[in-house]
């Protein structure tokens, strides 16, 4: 599980053998929150989020919006 981008103590991670809908694992310390990338056309969302504080879940939440772009091509890349 290749981690595509480390940010103010956040790593996020995308499993080669993962399913779809893309979707990337946020994690710190020992919380993750799992949000589903959307598409071009359609905006990130949470899909689960487990033992992270509501701040972090926001930051992260964040992060993903901000790289959507990149992490949809990371994850296209690490599926072909």
């Amino acid at each position: 599980m290749p981690t595509v981008l480390r940010k103010d103590g956040f790593e996020v991670m995308i499993y080669t053998d993962d399913h779809a809908p893309p979707h990337v694992h946020i994690y710190k310390a020992e919380g993750v929150l799992i949000v589903n990338l959307g598409s071009e056309i359609e905006a990130p969302s949470v899909r689960k989020s487990h033992d992270l504080k509501a701040k972090d879940e926001r930051k992260a939440f964040v992060m993903a919006v901000e790289n959507q772009d990149f992490l949809l091509e990371e994850w296209r890349r690490l599926h072909e």
